[in-house]
């Protein structure tokens, strides 16, 4: 799954039903360090990103047979909820997640990518769907697509920058807003705190995916001015690596009204480094507050 903590890993078990069809179960907790709940009343979105996250980890790895040490590189991931599917209650949740292959892609025997789908079930009822797509690139090709990228930790990334204020990006900790102000509106550099527990669960030449979509709900939480509203919606591309040593900016703008439906609004938050867009977001949200 691609964590080094035990306690970050949200699958439980799988199933392998055919050749490009899983079951997997997860579990999420009532309460956690970084995926808080939102309003205290309801599961984080975000913890179904990175349960999807983690199944495409483990079925590239023990169903496809991807060696440990490959890397994983995701291409696009969207996600929608179903709010009243993520309402807490008095135990954790047991989720089962049914899994489509599809578009597998080998090379020279071994998986080189593929696209999955997803319906994350609590009892029995669609809690979330979600796509994905990845390549997977052995360690020889990696090195000669990186070369000598420092580590997170490594005295050449770039110092860390202050935090936005967590009101603003419907955070309660200074350590969890990955934003930092800039002398414009709707726009913010890229705050990457390789210190963080969850966020930089183990050294990484380069900035999480995980880190780029909190990035999205958090600008998206400024622009609308919510303090802790509930994604419904994220479609998301990436483009490029986004490096550890070199300033990225975060701008987000509000689509027009007629792009999405009545009852939603919708932002879309860029990242872009060294003149390059290494990711594009769009957040969908409720006209109000949920």
């Amino acid at each position: 799954m691609h964590r080094a903590a035990v306690a970050e890993v949200m699958l439980t078990d799988w199933e392998r039903q055919d050749d490009t069809h899983f079951t997997v179960t997860a579990q999420w907790p009532r309460g956690h360090s970084f995926f808080t709940p939102v309003h205290g009343t309801h599961h984080d979105p975000l913890m179904a990103v990175e349960t999807f996250r983690q199944v495409g980890a483990l079925l590239g790895h023990a169903e496809f047979g991807v060696p440990f040490g490959h890397q994983f590189l995701m291409k696009d991931l969207s996600i929608a909820v179903e709010h009243e599917q993520l309402e807490m209650g008095g135990a954790p949740a047991s989720i089962d997640i049914e899994v489509t292959c599809t578009d597998v892609k080998r090379r020279g025997g071994r998986l080189a990518g593929l696209r999955y789908e997803a319906v994350l079930r609590r009892d029995g009822r669609p809690a979330a769907t979600a796509a994905a797509s990845y390549t997977c690139i052995a360690p020889a090709v990696y090195q000669r697509l990186r070369g000598d990228r420092p580590l997170s930790g490594a005295q050449r990334q770039l110092p860390l920058t202050a935090p936005t204020a967590p009101q603003s990006v419907g955070r309660i900790s200074p350590m969890d807003v990955v934003l930092s102000p800039t002398d414009q509106p709707d726009r913010w550099f890229l705050r990457a705190d390789t210190r963080h527990p969850v966020l930089f669960d183990h050294p990484v030449d380069h900035i999480p995916g995980m880190v780029l979509l909190e990035a999205a709900r958090q600008a998206t939480s400024a622009l609308l001015d919510r303090f802790a509203f509930l994604p419904l919606g994220m479609d998301s591309t990436f483009d490029l690596y986004a490096e550890l040593d070199a300033p990225c900016v975060i701008e987000a703008h509000e689509l027009p009204a007629g792009t999405v439906p009545e009852n939603r609004k919708a932002v879309r938050v860029t990242g872009h480094q060294n003149g390059s867009r290494v990711f594009s977001s769009i957040v969908t949200a409720a006209s109000y507050d949920l």
